[in-house]
Formats: structure tokens, sequence, C-alpha cells
């Protein structure tokens, strides 16, 4: 093995706990997108309930099973409803 190798199983072992810790911080800020989303866009509270954009559907089953992958979406809706996002972590 190269000696420029030999440090990466330590490097990722290394990087390993922060990136787990940073998960937990992302699924909490997909979640309060999802309430944003749902209050301010769907308003599901209201008589006229709107379902939301496909996308924007997606983004929040994405976000309620742990995938952060719809942050993006989330952030976009939300952004161009005038809508302030939650702060982050």
């Amino acid at each position: 093995m190269p000696k420029s190798f030999r440090w990466l199983p330590l490097l990722v072992a290394s990087a390993l706990p922060f990136a787990a810790a940073a998960q937990p911080d992302e699924a909490a800020y997909c979640k309060a997108l999802v309430q944003s989303y749902q209050r301010y866009v769907v308003k599901s509270g209201s008589h006229s309930p709107n379902t939301g954009s496909v996308d924007g559907q997606v983004a929040m089953e994405q976000c309620r099973a742990g995938n952060t992958a719809g942050i993006p979406v989330l952030e976009q809706k939300l952004r161009s409803q005038g809508v302030a996002l939650p702060a982050r972590g």
C-alpha cells in the first residue's frame, strides 16, 4: 500500500463521529421544514386545505422517512411563499 493511503482508514474512522452527529441536526431541521410547509403552504388547519405541489409532498414524505434529501425542495417552496425558514441546528 502506498504511504499516502496508510492514513486513509484512520482519517475515515475519525470522521465518522462527526458525520453521525450531523444527521440528527439535519433530521430535526427537515422535520421543522415539514411543519412550516404544512402550516404555511398546505394550510391543513384551514377551511380549504391545499395539498401543495407534488414535489413538495414528496419532499415532506422524504423528511418523515428520515431522508434529508427533501430539505432543498422544502426550503425553496417556503421561500417562494415568503415564509422565513426555521433555525438550523
